[in-house]
């Protein structure tokens, strides 16, 4: 039967499962501001893998790959260290390290799918990561808002090519939306003409590569066009020295405009600079119009080189910058109707244990042959990136799951214009990515804005140079502890348990489900659990406990049906791994324990923080529904229930 937004009970447990009504008080076309900010070259696991509540280093679904190891072995050969032929995940600190983000180095990091190269095929520091105390201010913005944790960059690429993808919706893969001879976007280039690799070779073989790929500048429809043209004012707030991070001036028609009419409104908004060379060029101006109220409805911020975290430039300089972003919007008059989204472009090398969803084989405008290898691959979307989404919808330290990369900011502006009467649609956006990438739109509770003051952790004002006030941040470091600070690599002296570190808590769980993460299921105030006893095992609704990740036996683990699949919503469900030795047990259709091939399948399906999720009992075509009540019943019944879940870690 198909679900509705029905707020109704069980049947059979009619009297105990009604919802109290909430009137609406927002919705998306409230939203009057919208500011997209963009850091540079960080992953997920890098920053977040230990934090509690996300997909990180106790995610109970990661690979196992053929050589019976997880994702997190990464391969060692005897050309690095004869103490191991395997490295995990380790701590640098402020120490940091460095990877390289080029599309070979990434490309052989995933290693087509077993993603443990990232040692051999990158660099040993590309699976270092930081802790809450080296990055407080970004965990402080997830733990107060809502992060992304299924985020992934939009190309297996550098810079150049994530953020073209970005302000464009395409990097222009043959066979996808984009009607260009210019070549896909691949790497870095800024100077007229086309990359190329003529030749090179593979196992002794002179293979011939595929030409003409970034060939600049491109000649593709950008968003901000398509904004200019429904009506809708927008802005690019930029730095003079941003890193070249701007992806507008990489575009034919932007470079007319800066050479033949500057004071068109496309190079008005999308060109301008000011700040005469200052670094806080473009932050002041944002902070400024902000505390007005004058934002445009789009903003996009990029910073200056020495505060966007790509390295050598620090993490702690860029969440000075978190912090002078996020308090600008949250002091600003309008801050009850603007949304903040933080992202990076991509990845940097550092590496991320979750092999990215993708398209399958052949997908036009999906699939490319690598340059590098001449083997068929698909470009995109890639590897976990830092997503976090600050506004007063999306308070309370939530995890947003629904598979998504930059292509979701450009379909959630779409969603967005189309909700305040100003609709537009990308065409250069390819059908694949609209099918199965996010919209965002599920991350916000519309019923429940909270505009409460956040305090955030301090944040020590970026070092400049005494003489001439520049960022030198970098350069600092190095005159204090030296040019060679980076941590020992640990070759043969790590243990999982030492290395894979993770925080105790956990977050409530927003939008489409996807795996990797403990969950806890409550409906009620009561949450699912199992019930031990000598003779046999059953379904209880056990009080929910207030810190949720401390009962063993309220923690279950949803196991797609097909994990390939980003859109997927079908999921069998087993117990807590480490619960009684219950791991390898799934929930039945008659709401028992058995194998995994007696497993029942349940579609999920979320329907709005007020309304939560439905678990429908879908592999024996029963088509009913979980519920549990407060006096302990847990059973399956004809009308859908919405469930809270909770992502936990321990």
């Amino acid at each position: 039967m198909p679900l509705s937004m029905k707020q109704v009970a069980l049947g059979f447990l009619a009297s105990s499962l009604t919802y109290s009504t909430v009137s609406k008080a927002d919705s998306l076309a409230d939203v009057d501001h919208v500011v997209l900010f963009m850091q540079e070259n960080r992953a997920f696991d890098h920053y977040f893998g230990t934090m509690a509540g996300v997909r990180g280093f106790k995610d109970p679904n990661v690979q196992i790959n053929p050589n019976n190891r997880s994702v997190f072995f990464q391969q060692v050969n005897s050309l690095l260290s004869n103490a191991t032929d395997h490295l995990l995940p380790f701590y640098v600190n402020e120490a940091g390290g460095t990877g390289s983000n080029g599309w070979g180095e990434n490309h052989a990091a995933l290693a087509t799918g077993t993603n443990d190269m990232w040692v051999v095929g990158n660099t040993p520091y590309s699976i270092g990561y930081f802790k809450r105390e080296d990055i407080p201010v970004h965990f402080g913005v997830a733990d107060a808002w809502t992060i992304g944790d299924m985020y992934q960059e939009g190309v297996v690429a550098s810079t150049n090519p994530n953020r073209v993808i970005w302000q464009s919706g395409s990097i222009n893969v043959p066979g996808g939306n984009v009607n260009s001879t210019m070549g896909p976007v691949l790497d870095n280039n800024d100077t007229p003409g086309c990359s190329s690799l003529d030749l090179h070779v593979i196992n002794g073989s002179t293979i011939m590569s595929p030409k003409n790929y970034s060939c600049f500048p491109y000649d593709w429809k950008t968003i901000p066009e398509y904004l200019e043209e429904a009506g809708i004012t927008w802005k690019e707030y930029q730095a003079v020295q941003n890193f070249g991070d701007n992806p507008l001036v990489s575009f034919e028609l932007y470079q007319n405009l800066a050479a033949t009419n500057e004071s068109a409104p496309l190079a008005q908004n999308g060109l301008a600079m000011t700040g005469s060379g200052n670094w806080q060029g473009g932050l002041d101006d944002f902070k400024r119009d902000a505390a007005a109220g004058t934002l445009p409805a789009v903003s996009y911020y990029i910073g200056p080189a020495e505060l966007s975290e790509h390295p050598p430039f620090l993490p702690r300089d860029g969440g000075w910058l978190w912090k002078e972003m996020v308090d600008a919007v949250v002091n600003s008059p309008k801050y009850n109707r603007t949304v903040l989204i933080i992202s990076f472009d991509e990845t940097g090398g550092w590496g991320d244990h979750v092999v990215p969803f993708h398209s399958p084989e052949g997908t036009p405008g999906e699939w490319i042959v690598n340059p590098f290898t001449n083997n068929l691959t698909f470009a995109g979307p890639g590897f976990r990136l830092p997503f976090v989404v600050v506004s007063p919808w999306t308070r309370g330290g939530n995890v947003f799951t629904e598979p998504a990369d930059h292509i979701s900011q450009n379909l959630f502006l779409e969603a967005w214009a189309e909700a305040r009467g100003t609709p537009f649609r990308s065409a250069e956006i390819n059908d694949w990515r609209r099918e199965h990438m996010s919209n965002l739109t599920s991350i916000f509770d519309w019923d429940n804005p909270d505009t409460s003051p956040v305090e955030l952790p301090f944040a020590e004002t970026p070092h400049s140079d005494l003489l001439t006030s520049l960022l030198d941040g970098p350069q600092n470091c190095e005159r204090l502890f030296g040019d060679t600070i980076q941590p020992p690599i640990p070759y043969g002296n790590q243990t999982e348990e030492d290395s894979l570190v993770t925080e105790q808590g956990f977050k409530s769980v927003r939008g489409a489900l996807t795996e990797g993460r403990y969950l806890v299921i409550e409906s009620n105030d009561s949450t699912l659990a199992l019930a031990i006893s000598t003779d046999n095992t059953t379904f209880i609704a056990s009080p929910a406990s207030e810190t949720k990740f401390d009962v063993p036996s309220q923690r279950f683990v949803i196991h797609a049906t097909d994990p390939t699949v980003a859109s997927a919503n079908t999921f069998k469900i087993s117990a807590g791994a480490d619960f009684d030795g219950l791991s390898s047990m799934y929930i039945t259709s008659n709401l028992t324990l058995g194998t995994k091939d007696e497993a029942a399948v349940f579609d999920i399906t979320f329907l709005g923080v007020t309304e939560g999720y439905v678990f429908e009992e879908s592999g024996s075509g029963s088509g009913r529904f979980l519920g549990m009540t407060s006096d302990g019943k847990v059973g399956l019944g004809d009308e859908a229930v919405g469930m809270k879940i909770f992502a936990v870690s321990f």
